[in-house]
């Protein structure tokens, strides 16, 4: 009898990575849930009442290279090699290069935003490549498509993240290897509500999670989530910048950390 597929999530312990995690739990899966905040993560488990023989949970930062490394490597002893790594964990703060303070936010963001994501895959990949199967996804943000006021560092890491993945797919195709990049607009989740301003096509976390899945188990190279932010993400490819710069110059700002 073949056992359930396994899957690793980063940043499970809340938002975008909680939600795929228990949509991947009512689909069979076993689950490899790594988060700097395991205590808050092992209560949320606990009252999903999921089963501890299929569940390992794994306490790393993604900021910290070695830590989801080794989280990774632990659960390759503890749990066998993942058919699925998806990379979820990510912050968002606003920044104003001006601030001397803000080019050490600029540095964070794309420390966990994107070395994250990429040091997230690193303990997976050889053994991926040498098995000939397996799928990466990688979690960036429709802020990747143009540069948002108030939010140069984690537009610069988001962006990151999609040319990284690009590179990626490209690079693991004739390993037999699939690379997904998922582009959430705006999600209900912790991150989000801090938001001073508009949101359009606001989507509950849930709902992503659930479309996510399905695209992930499609094997879509790139997807936007809503489609309705698809269609936003290619006008905004497309406008000149002098409409794009008068358009978006009064837009709310992401606070700053201070």
């Amino acid at each position: 009898m073949t056992p359930p597929p396994l899957v690793f999530i980063t940043g499970a312990s809340s938002g975008i990575g909680q939600a795929l995690a228990a949509r991947y739990a009512r689909a069979g899966w076993h689950l490899a849930l790594a988060a700097r905040r395991d205590a808050a993560l092992r209560a949320w488990a606990a009252e999903q009442g999921l089963d501890g023989a299929r569940l390992g949970i794994y306490r790393a930062d993604v900021a910290e290279v070695d830590s989801i490394v080794a989280a990774g490597a632990e659960c390759i002893a503890r749990q066998g090699l993942p058919q699925v790594v998806i990379a979820c964990a990510g912050n968002s703060v606003g920044m104003d290069s001006a601030e001397r303070e803000d080019l050490d936010v600029l540095r964070d963001t794309l420390l966990t935003n994107t070395v994250g994501l990429a040091a997230s895959f690193h303990p997976f990949l050889r053994g991926m490549r040498e098995r000939g199967s397996g799928t990466l996804v990688g979690v960036a943000s429709v802020a990747a498509i143009r540069g948002l006021p108030g939010h140069g560092a984690y537009c610069a890491s988001k962006a990151g993240v999609v040319a990284y993945c690009e590179s990626l797919r490209v690079e693991s195709r004739r390993h037999g290897l699939k690379v997904v990049t998922l582009l959430p607009g705006y999600i209900a989740t912790p991150l989000t509500a801090r938001n001073p301003y508009a949101m359009p096509f606001l989507m509950p976390v849930e709902r992503f999670a659930e479309r996510a899945y399905h695209a992930i188990q499609a094997g879509d190279s790139y997807r936007v989530i809503p489609w309705q932010m698809a269609v936003v993400a290619k006008l905004l490819r497309i406008l000149p910048n002098a409409l794009y710069d008068r358009a978006l110059g009064r837009r709310g700002r992401k606070p700053r950390r201070s």
